[in-house]
């Protein structure tokens, strides 16, 4: 269950929180009015009849209940990973759950992985499809202009990703606000236009849509492809529950979001009610001409935050997969001091930025980078429910019948939405396919890479404790100081002390063998961080404890280690590390073109100095080569 409770916050506080949460919760799915409609009627896919609006107003607010509403903010936000949220919390919170079952674990682990994948093109496609939807209102405003919106996206888009840099705290400040601001639009927008046609608020009964999809089952079929839209962003809920919490969260979907979003939708139904021929981009038909200059600005602000929410979760995304072992290790920069969670991932922000750019001019509109959306957010939902299901069965331990009538409905749904994004692969769906499917190969790659390298690291290790005992039989010269070998495999002799014993023939007057751990919770505490065995000889086994969203500094861990016999002095300590070389080799555990990239991400994987955050100056390096 949430670490949180009802009451937790005060009155201020819970509004501060329900403010910032609508920025950056919520900044993906109120971008969606910008294109989800006029991507249902587009190109004719759906004839413009009356009852066909009020059909589709239906579908679309009663996705929104359903999906949103009843889905993530009533059941998923429940499924907390120790306060947590996200793809990764709910894959270690189900992997953890069904341990028991390892055919079962393997098999979610592998689901996981494939929607942490997908999950980045995702990330590529919100930044195109959101800026280039908000900067098309100048088509509206001049038709001449028609020209200079890809242009402007991609000046836009490039300085967003530029600034990446530089950090999110103060411009982060801005995001509530500015999202508040745009939410309230969205609900003036749709009740000027409601207010002259108060007719279209019957498409809020159920029946308009059983009723549209009865009649034209095929249209129905090909509408829910476009009808999605109106829900993309909503894995955001779940995402960013550690930030802001439940209560936040749910106060600010049910009191601004949602009444915003079916406001603004229902207005610009009841407007193409009245003028179908502005269907081509009916939300910004339905500014008077004097605000649309404004409201364009306005949108791009609003794009540039969803962008925003998803590029930066791209970047804790990457953290905790990384931690959890399904990616290499990459440099990572900590944009706020005092804030850990606040980082920049140079590797991922441009390779973002080249695929986004990709995708604008390849795709060079809105409505065809619409096909590609859906997919990748239909999938990431179904597994989702997937993942739900064996955390309410097998960790709440609820009935089996409860548990399939909760997630089995939602499946249904899922993969109905899914089904109709399917069939838009060739027009764009294969896009993000196409990245999750490299995501995928990296990410199985090297966490099968890792188990082939700590298998052979095993075969060939020294037990460490019969090492030590027969070491100091004759020991060697001892030196003042301390000695931190860092050691992948607890209990064995590291690489880094037989070849600084061979080497340099001495050994300090304290040694710690550190094994770091990482687990499938979000957070490990202090007092859980440090594990120490004595070995005799002023040497002791450490293991270092850390969840994937702990920020894994070695340093700041050993000095809890005062006053528990190790006395650490800074400036008298090095760090040992053995720096493998890995040699890919025929009858492998894998083919030879996974070895061969396996070998690529290990050479090229950021320094573990860095990541453990070990002080520069004081770092010893030896390398050995290892086959597998």
């Amino acid at each position: 269950m949430s670490r949180e409770s009802p009451q937790t916050h005060t009155p201020a506080a819970l509004a501060a929180l329900t403010i910032a949460a609508i920025g950056v919760v919520y900044g993906d799915i109120g971008t969606s009015p910008l294109y989800a409609l006029k991507e249902v009627f587009a190109h004719g896919r759906v004839p413009l009849t009356p009852e066909n609006i009020l059909g589709i107003l239906s579908l679309v607010f009663w996705t929104l209940t359903v999906v949103v509403s009843l889905k993530y903010v009533v059941l998923i936000l429940r499924a907390d990973n120790h306060g947590e949220g996200g793809l990764i919390a709910m894959l270690a919170l189900a992997s953890q759950a069904v341990k028991d079952h390892p055919k079962l674990r393997e098999r979610l682990l592998l689901l996981g992985i494939f929607g942490t994948a997908i999950f980045f093109g995702d990330g590529v496609i919100t930044p195109a499809i959101s800026v280039l939807s908000a900067v098309e209102g100048l088509e509206v405003a001049a038709p001449a202009l028609h020209r200079y919106v890809v242009p402007i996206t991609l000046l836009v888009l490039t300085l967003l990703f530029w600034a990446q840099r530089f950090g999110t705290a103060v411009v982060g400040r801005l995001f509530g606000p500015i999202t508040l601001a745009w939410f309230g639009v969205l609900a003036l927008l749709g009740v000027m236009h409601i207010a002259k046609n108060p007719a279209v608020l019957v498409a809020l009964s159920p029946h308009h849509a059983l009723g549209f999809m009865a009649a034209h089952p095929g249209i129905a079929f090909v509408a829910l492809g476009a009808v999605v839209l109106c829900v993309t962003g909503a894995e955001a809920l779940y995402a960013d529950l550690g930030h802001f919490g439940r209560r936040p969260i749910r106060l600010a979907w049910f009191s601004v979001v949602m009444p915003a979003l079916v406001l603004n939708y229902f207005g610009q139904g009841a407007m193409l009610l009245q003028h179908p021929e502005n269907v081509n981009n009916p939300f910004y038909e339905m500014a008077p001409h004097w605000a649309l200059f404004p409201l364009i600005g306005l949108a791009t602000l609003a794009t540039v935050i969803a962008s925003q929410a998803l590029i930066t979760a791209a970047f804790s995304v990457t953290k905790q997969a990384t931690q959890l072992g399904y990616l290499p290790r990459l440099r990572i920069l900590h944009t706020n001091v005092r804030a850990t969670g606040q980082i920049y991932v140079p590797f991922v922000n441009w390779a973002l930025y080249g695929c986004v750019v990709f995708a604008v001019v390849v795709f060079g509109s809105s409505g065809a980078l619409a096909s590609a959306y859906g997919i990748a957010v239909t999938i990431d939902m179904s597994i989702t429910t997937v993942m739900t299901f064996f955390v309410i069965r097998y960790a709440w331990k609820l009935p089996m019948a409860l548990c399939v009538a909760a997630t089995g409905f939602f499946f249904l749904v899922d993969i109905t939405f899914f089904a109709a994004n399917a069939v838009k692969v060739l027009d764009g769906g294969w896009f993000p396919l196409l990245i999750g499917a490299a995501m995928f190969t990296l990410m199985v790659t090297w966490q099968r890479g890792r188990a082939l390298l700590g298998s052979r690291l095993r075969e060939e290790a020294i037990e460490l404790q019969p090492f030590l005992e027969s070491l100091f039989i004759s020991p060697p010269t001892r030196v003042a100081g301390t000695a931190v070998f860092l050691n992948a495999e607890q209990g064995s002799t590291p690489f880094a002390l037989l070849h600084n014993l061979k080497h340099n023939k001495v050994l300090h007057e304290q040694n710690l063998f550190v094994t770091v751990q990482h687990h499938e919770v979000p957070w490990i505490g202090f007092d859980k961080r440090c594990q120490i065995e004595p070995l005799g000889h002023d040497c002791w086994q450490v293991t270092l404890h850390f969840g994937f969203k702990n920020e894994p500094d070695v340093p700041e861990a050993l000095a809890l280690l005062a006053g528990r016999g190790v006395n650490l002095e800074e400036m008298e300590t090095s760090y040992f590390l053995s720096r493998d070389t890995v040699v890919p080799s025929f009858g492998g555990g894998m083919p030879m073109w996974r070895e061969k990239l396996f070998a690529s991400m290990h050479r090229n994987a950021a320094a573990a100095a860095d990541f453990l955050h070990l002080p520069t100056n004081r770092i010893v390096e030896l390398g050995t080569k290892i086959e597998i």
